[in-house]
């Protein structure tokens, strides 16, 4: 280091800002992300129509298509559509599995969504658990909760009212 940049860095010192200003001092708050407020569990969460035939109250649906030669498995988010997508179909696949369509296939499919689901920030989705027929299903469904991902999405958050005796946790609150 030379002398220019020793003096330089004993006369500069750094100043570290707050945001505590600037928040104070907002009036309008504008979320960039909202996928956060699913995440915080205060998002709305849309519950279809009672006649509708498959509901939709979820935010991210986990579901397994199997075609002739192929299986294929997406997450879906309830406006967006396919977020997450695998499928058997893709090179990586072909190259290192000798059936598409058997158990192993699945398998190895659970893990790759649920290793892209951890990657993207998803840690729940909703299953449809009265669809799940077969035994590759079922195994396909353990695999993916072995890798972390959790099956079941949990409960809107709802601000309770003063005369309910029991008062859940907020889930932004961490209290570790």
């Amino acid at each position: 280091m030379s002398l220019r940049n020793r003096m330089c860095s004993t006369f500069i010192k750094r100043q570290v800002h707050g945001n505590s200003e600037i928040v104070a001092n907002c009036k309008e708050i504008r979320n960039r992300n909202p996928r956060n407020l699913e995440r915080l569990r205060i998002a709305r969460r849309p519950i279809g129509y009672a006649l509708e035939k498959p509901g939709f109250a979820y935010w991210h649906k986990l579901t397994v298509k199997e075609t002739r030669h192929y299986v294929s498995a997406e997450v879906r988010h309830f406006e967006n559509g396919p977020v997450i997508t695998a499928s058997t179909q893709e090179w990586g696949f072909k190259k290192q599995l000798y059936r598409l369509k058997d158990t192993t296939s699945y398998i190895n499919l659970a893990r790759v969504i649920a290793q892209r689901c951890l990657e993207c920030g998803i840690n729940e989705v909703y299953i449809e658990k009265q669809n799940i027929s077969g035994e590759k299903e079922i195994l396909f469904m353990e695999e993916v909760e072995k890798n972390g991902v959790i099956l079941e999405e949990p409960k809107r958050y709802i601000h309770s009212t003063g005369s309910v005796p029991f008062r859940e946790e907020k889930p932004w609150e961490s209290f570790e």
